[in-house]
């Protein structure tokens, strides 16, 4: 299978520094952005993504960011071809809503729609929304949820009865064509069998390619037995030069500017959420900033004061698609890369890595080739922000 690769859209804002803050924090990040994330300038950031080929573009969501669904609605009219990955959490609203709004964006984006169902982890942030339940719950309910979402889309009017929704003649207007794929991420005990049984793909934060492995394993063997194939993804920062030299001295200048009482508050916040996908995030560095390549290329430098994903492939631009390749002979065909910042980092890969990971064969031939004006408009969005 081809890769696919998407980009990142920085709605809690974005810099030279990496930007920290995770889902326990209320509000901004932990480290201030020089750039807030203003429509203006994500929509700059889609346009570049639209022009570089990238397949889609992952908007997330909590409060420490803004709205997924309103901010990347804002967004369909400034791109042509890239799809939209909304990040949502199904607690906090009706299945059938969100079944309504789905096809609503899908007719109105021409079926540029993707969507990323985040449980969530962390029971701090969940409250914020009235959500009381444990994780375990939490991930029950989300089971509920995409059986009714999807019974919604089915054109017939859809009875369900669980223990945390039910609903009786759930539909829409009309169902979304396409059906939007639905990408679940989640490291738990409890997480995986939803993932297996509801999820078109299962995504992964950037761990070491041997713990990545194990678990894409651990989900592939789930779906199997319900008679199901997922796809899988990962997501990751990207630092990609034209030397190995000149992207390690760019890490370097990263961990240089992290105050060590920020790391220290960081850490000290991240070591209280319930994500285990979290701590396996923190468990790769320890909060030690000595010690920080996990695995070749692989740095954890960014999760000293980033929640979620917390690791960048450094490297020359052959180092980098190589660690690609490597992810996706172990079964990973869809990347949702990012960087610092997230504007100049998306030329950097677009312009570099894609084509190196074209020529091996690794991607298909359907993403956009810049036409004169979008290779302008590129150009002007580069420069606009340098």
């Amino acid at each position: 299978m081809s890769i696919k690769l998407h980009w990142f859209l920085t709605t809690a804002g974005d810099g030279r520094s990496i930007v920290g803050g995770s889902h326990l924090a209320a509000g901004r990040g932990t480290s201030s952005s020089s750039r807030e994330p203003d429509i203006d300038y994500l929509a700059q950031q889609a346009r570049a993504a639209d022009h570089l080929g990238f397949t889609g573009a992952l908007s997330p969501t909590g409060t420490w960011c803004e709205d997924a669904w309103l901010t990347t609605a804002a967004l369909i009219r400034e791109t042509r071809q890239l799809k939209f990955l909304v990040a949502f959490r199904p607690g906090v609203m009706s299945p059938t809503l969100a079944a309504q709004m789905a096809a609503t964006y899908q007719r109105i984006s021409r079926g540029r729609l993707l969507l990323n169902v985040v449980t969530g982890g962390d029971s701090i942030e969940q409250q914020r929304f009235g959500d009381w339940l444990d994780k375990d719950e939490r991930y029950a309910r989300t089971g509920e949820f995409l059986q009714v979402i999807r019974g919604a889309w089915s054109g017939e009017p859809f009875d369900f009865e669980g223990k945390h929704y039910t609903v009786k003649g759930a539909t829409v207007s009309a169902p979304p064509d396409p059906l939007p794929d639905i990408y679940f991420g989640g490291s738990s005990d409890a997480a995986l069998p939803v993932a297996a049984a509801h999820a078109d793909v299962y995504l992964t934060w950037g761990e070491p390619p041997q713990q990545v492995a194990e678990k894409i394993g651990r989900v592939r063997e789930l779906a199997q037995a319900q008679g199901r194939a997922l796809r899988f993804g990962i997501r990751l920062h990207t630092i990609t030069r034209d030397t190995s030299k000149d992207a390690w001295r760019e890490a370097g200048r990263f961990l240089d500017a992290l105050d060590p009482e920020v790391i220290a508050a960081a850490q000290a916040q991240l070591r209280t959420s319930g994500s285990v996908g979290q701590q396996r995030m923190l468990a790769l560095h320890g909060g030690n900033r000595d010690d920080l390549q996990v695995s070749p290329n692989l740095w954890a430098g960014v999760g000293l004061v980033r929640g979620g994903a917390g690791t960048a492939l450094v490297g020359s631009h052959p180092e980098v698609a190589d660690r690609i390749e490597e992810y996706h002979d172990l079964g990973i065909d869809e990347f949702i890369l990012s960087g610092y910042p997230n504007l100049e980092e998306a030329y950097w890969f677009g312009e570099n890595v894609t084509p190196l990971l074209r020529a091996r064969g690794l991607l298909d031939d359907t993403s956009a080739n810049p036409t004169p004006d979008d290779a302008t408009t590129g150009t002007e969005n580069q420069r606009a922000a340098s």
